[in-house]
């Protein structure tokens, strides 16, 4: 320590306080960087890429992460700002410089690698929208990080808090909208929980219609009623609606000919990402379970040939 000169004392709080900061930081950042990455997957999807259920997950908890952490992010920096401009001299504190520091190599680090990323996919002749696009988020918000964080170990935001406001409330509300877009790609709450009961039933439907083609195989008829599937043997029990408990509709209309019906909430060609359409093969005619809200019948017919009536055993 140089004499004439106060050595700065480190407290619990002030350690803590720009720990957490950075905990939060870094937290916000890989949430809405993973959440500007499903929205590109979602708008610009790769036909290659088989994606499920999986997209609404990891928007959800990323947007749940951002809701939580990113106001704290917030509030601890403006605390940590405020404290500055009493206490100047609490800018030479070693975590703080450390933190900064640290922070300032992994943005640069990232955006470096970013730029070479780019440049190797170019030469490679692979570069492609989704590509580019995920490429400037990175750009964008670690270029933003940097551009905050250089500014501060330089005081600028403790010298100006009306700028440093200023930029708290653009970075809040870009994210809001960030957030808000997620929406209109997952759905609200209510249609998730709908969109859910929906898969439900196509699951029951799937399973009730691969017990209806053994029925067929074993016995060479089509059940008269579903109930007849029911076997204490094996344990199967015929599923029921999962929303109002309801038997599911079910009709013949030929000797190898039937339809299954079930009353859904939402027209699975506007649902959100969360699509209720496991989409598996069974041989049969037109298998698929595109629906409209409201009742809707699948028809179905069986191929003997590709499933022929089981051996007689004796």
């Amino acid at each position: 320590m140089e004499v004439g000169k106060e050595k700065i004392k480190l407290s619990p709080r002030d350690f803590f306080l720009h720990l957490a900061a950075m905990g939060a930081l870094y937290v916000s950042v890989v949430s809405i960087l993973i959440l500007l990455f499903e929205y590109i997957d979602v708008i610009f999807p790769d036909a290659l890429e088989f994606r499920g259920d999986n997209f609404s997950g990891s928007i959800r908890f990323s947007i749940a992460s951002l809701i939580i952490i990113f106001p704290l992010y917030i509030f601890l920096t403006r605390l940590i700002n405020k404290d500055l401009r009493v206490n100047p001299e609490k800018r030479g504190l070693g975590v703080r410089k450390w933190l900064l520091y640290i922070t300032l190599f992994i943005a640069g680090a990232t955006l470096v690698g970013d730029l070479i990323a780019i440049i190797n996919t170019f030469l490679g002749g692979e570069l492609t929208t989704r590509f580019l696009l995920k490429a400037f988020s990175i750009f964008v918000i670690i270029g933003s990080v940097f551009g905050y964080y250089f500014y501060d170990l330089r005081g600028r935001w403790e010298g100006s808090a009306k700028l440093s406001k200023t930029v708290g409330w653009i970075a809040s509300l870009l994210l809001v909208a960030t957030i808000v877009g997620g929406f209109f790609i997952i759905g609200t709450p209510e249609s998730q929980r709908l969109a859910k009961f929906d898969q439900e039933k196509i699951r029951n439907l799937e399973t009730i219609q691969i017990q209806i083609v053994n029925y067929w195989q074993e016995k060479e008829i089509l059940p008269k009623e579903l109930s007849a599937l029911e076997d204490p043997l094996i344990g199967f029990i015929v599923p029921t609606d999962p929303e109002t408990d309801e038997v599911y509709g079910y009709r013949t209309t030929g000797s190898l000919s039937f339809e299954l019906c079930a009353t859904f909430n939402l027209d699975s060609k506007k649902y959100p990402i969360v699509k209720p359409v496991p989409l598996r093969e069974f041989g049969l005619d037109s298998v698929n379970w595109e629906h409209e809200a409201g009742e809707h019948c699948f028809p179905r017919t069986i191929d003997p040939d590709r499933f022929p009536p089981l051996p007689v055993k004796r």
